[in-house]
């Protein structure tokens, strides 16, 4: 699979929904971030995300990582490796972690969301697989189970909102005390839909896919990572619907997510660490844009208004907290 070459005939967002994973090592990463964004103002139901589920769904060991050992041992510095390391990290991490928290989410919802949903899980742990792959065999992490990767790659991950002390882990223990408590849900997805799957992972990818793609490295991470960048079309998709339909069931559950947002973005200041952007050719102040476009755009899109105060707030977003 190559990375660089533009789609042939199909207009761009038909070969985003429709190559296979062979093809979409040519679909380049902003084609995939404007298919996030395609149906957010009309957002699609359950069984039509279900559908393009059962359509897009690809196999995680069909991914050929020789190339991409080769690059990462020989083409890439010791800079690069360790920036890209850091800033996929948290990706890692946060696809197992909602792989197991989802469940109690699903319970709560419709039948169709439910069935939906449980195409998400399955991506979830698809993902997962797939991170595991790349650091075993590309990265050579140790370990021999995947919790044993997992664990190599903890010292990487900043807790602020994945881990087992960061905040989504804190609302998933809220939400498992009562999994149909509205209130509780809207506080879960709107960290998890709007801001981790939303801004933190779509902002990993655009950052680390265009950074294979110019350098012309990693081609099964590209290729795979892509596909991944795809199914978070359906999660943010989904996971906006249901906030939106929250507001409009509920307009109390603004308040819930105005003040989910004022948490996340005070925590957000608080840096421990800092992300050696720049190596993978990304400066602090473009990633700041970047994460202020994706929420910005995501808010607007499904129409949720937002107060002065977080209007300021998110005008101060830390980069560094990109990674998860």
């Amino acid at each position: 699979m190559s990375i660089g070459q533009a789609p042939p005939a199909k207009t761009r967002q038909e070969a985003v929904e429709q190559s296979s994973l062979a093809q979409i090592g040519d679909v380049d990463i902003d084609d995939v971030l404007d298919y996030v964004h395609a149906d957010l103002k009309r957002l699609p139901d359950h069984m039509e995300l279900y559908r393009r589920y059962l359509r897009q769904r690809w196999d995680v060991y069909e991914l050929d990582f020789t190339q991409d050992v080769i690059d990462w041992r020989t083409r890439m510095s010791q800079e690069e490796r360790d920036a890209f390391v850091a800033i996929s990290s948290g990706f890692h991490h946060g696809e197992r972690q909602v792989a197991v928290d989802l469940p109690v989410f699903m319970l709560g919802g419709t039948e169709e969301s439910k069935i939906y949903m449980s195409s998400q899980i399955e991506d979830e742990a698809r993902h997962t697989v797939f991170f595991d792959r790349f650091y075993r065999e590309v990265v050579a992490l140790p370990g021999s189970t995947v919790q044993e990767v997992l664990d190599a790659s903890y010292p990487y991950v900043s807790e602020t909102f994945v881990g087992p002390f960061g905040l989504l882990a804190y609302q998933a223990d809220e939400l498992r005390r009562d999994p149909e408590d509205l209130a509780a849900r809207t506080r879960y997805g709107t960290t998890y839909f709007l801001w981790i799957e939303g801004v933190l992972a779509l902002s990993v990818m655009k950052i680390t896919l265009t950074y294979c793609r110019t350098r012309k490295f990693l081609p099964a991470y590209y290729a795979g990572f892509t596909a991944t960048c795809r199914d978070e079309a359906r999660h943010v998709q989904g996971g906006m619907r249901f906030l939106r339909d929250a507001v409009q069931s509920d307009p109390s559950q603004l308040r819930e997510i105005h003040e989910t947002l004022r948490t996340i973005l005070s925590m957000n200041g608080a840096v421990s660490r800092r992300l050696a952007l720049e190596a993978l050719g990304w400066t602090p102040e473009e990633v700041r844009r970047l994460m202020i476009r994706q929420l910005s755009m995501k808010l607007s899109d499904v129409g949720i208004d937002l107060p002065p105060d977080i209007q300021q707030m998110i005008q101060r977003i830390e980069p560094e907290l990109a990674g998860g």
